[in-house]
């Protein structure tokens, strides 16, 4: 899974180390790592690289080929159980994991056969469907084509490889706020804190219908907190200042992981090289924005605009730390203490309760939606008392056209939306703080529940 900054802070550590011990490692390292090639004719037309950052795409294999059979048995061909992209500032001093739901329903691209897989058409379907389809580049095309963020690296580690990364480092703490009992995930663990490993620690973060909603988000959730306790423990001085403890998880990681030629042991140490003082804090974890779909129960949809900002911020590089999210200009009325009278002044019927539902959507109170006296009202205007103007620019930014227009008999703070014929909707919702929040690598699972 997300093995990519656990394996930053190992190699930094290594790096320290230095000598010969050093060259030694890197030999041994160099050849555990598996490489597939992506083609960039497979790729088709691509994003361009727009800020000098770092992306990988990590996914975490469902296939039950070789050691990984005793996981069950499935519908035959690979899977994506788990799909991140990890964006890596330029100056390495900060980074954050996108979560892409394996139930969202997408807009999939044509991938060409290879390797005996049938290949993709172009269709409406699960985001995972690209592996099994077309492999490493399908997933690659798929994701790059949905985000517009380019791509650099691609890693791909199974349920064994797993194992033996969180087995290397002494397992990984939890927290469980009940016992669970899970036979399809073989899990059984008590309730309270404690460190799994194994088996454990895979039916951890597989299981889905024995723990919490029984969805696919859930998992995710559970996932990101065990990552970040398992970044926690790469990082911390108890595996750094143990040289064999280190090694033994190095080893563990190089031999569980498929990568591009590119993305190999040197690229690690030269971005270890420079994130030697990165802070577990600045790793965060976000998941794509989802609301569940109304066509297809089971199946997760992507809320844009807001799914569309994140990515362009990440695309540019764009203050993509939770706290540093730029949300407006400060000092604005609150929208959740402005409320609203919508007015129709169109000919357009039903577009004040449409309008008004979007205001609500925005955390605005609406008060009362009916129609102007007079049609049509020409000018989109926001009515005001003087006991409402500081409360006109906050909806005022919301609006792709308005006009202001003061009220003198006015005495109510409400404020009095007239839709007029030059009506062009609210403008794209950004992307808010609390969205891109997530959680960062100090987080503690038992903390939170």
């Amino acid at each position: 899974m997300a093995w990519l900054w656990c394996l930053v802070a190992a190699v930094a550590g290594v790096s320290v180390a230095g000598g010969a011990t050093l060259v030694g490692a890197y030999t041994k390292l160099s050849g555990n790592i598996k490489h597939v090639e992506v083609d960039a004719k497979e790729l088709g037309k691509r994003p361009a690289k727009a800020s000098k950052a770092l992306n990988v795409l990590i996914v975490g294999s469902d296939t039950r080929a070789g050691a990984n059979a005793k996981y069950g048995h499935r519908e035959v061909g690979e899977r994506t159980d788990t799909i991140i992209l990890a964006h890596v500032s330029p100056k390495h001093d900060n980074a954050l994991l996108i979560s892409f739901p394996r139930d969202s329903l997408v807009q999939l691209p044509a991938c060409q056969p290879k390797n005996g897989l049938p290949g993709q058409r172009p269709h409406v379907g699960m985001i995972n469907e690209s592996f099994n389809f077309g492999g490493i580049a399908c997933t690659w095309k798929t994701i790059e084509s949905l985000t517009g963020i380019h791509i650099d690296h691609f890693a791909k580690v199974d349920f064994t490889g797993f194992k033996s990364m969180v087995n290397a480092l002494g397992g990984v703490d939890i927290c469980v706020p009940k016992a669970i009992d899970d036979k399809k995930a073989m899990l059984h663990l008590a309730a309270g804190r404690q460190t799994v490993k194994g088996e454990q620690a895979l039916g951890y973060v597989r299981a889905r219908y024995s723990l919490g909603d029984g969805s696919d988000i859930g998992r995710i959730q559970r996932q990101q907190m065990f990552i970040a306790s398992m970044i926690n423990k790469a990082m911390s001085g108890a595996t750094l200042s143990d040289p064999a403890k280190l090694f033994r998880f190095l080893d563990a990681a190089t031999k569980s992981v498929t990568t591009d030629p590119r993305l190999t042991v040197g690229v690690m140490n030269d971005l270890a090289a420079s994130a030697q003082g990165l802070a577990a804090g600045n790793i965060r974890f976000v998941t794509t924005p989802w609301r569940y779909s109304l066509t297809q129960p089971g199946r997760v949809e992507w809320v844009q605009p807001q799914a569309k900002q994140l990515f362009r911020l990440v695309a540019t590089d764009t203050k993509i730390e939770g706290s540093h999210i730029k949300t407006g200009r400060q000092g604005k009325v609150p929208k959740s203490k402005i409320e609203i009278v919508v007015q129709n002044g169109t000919n357009r019927g039903g577009l004040g309760t449409q309008v008004a539902a979007g205001l609500e959507q925005r955390g605005y109170t609406v008060v009362q939606v009916g129609d102007t006296k007079r049609k049509p009202y020409p000018k989109t205007t926001i009515g005001y008392s003087t006991n409402g103007q500081a409360r006109v620019p906050t909806l005022a930014d919301d609006l792709l056209v308005s006009r202001n227009t003061l009220i003198k008999d006015a005495v109510t703070p409400r404020l009095v939306l007239v839709i007029g014929s030059d009506w062009r909707g609210l403008k794209a919702a950004p992307v808010s703080e609390e969205e891109l929040k997530g959680i960062d690598a100090t987080q503690d699972s038992c903390s939170s529940g």
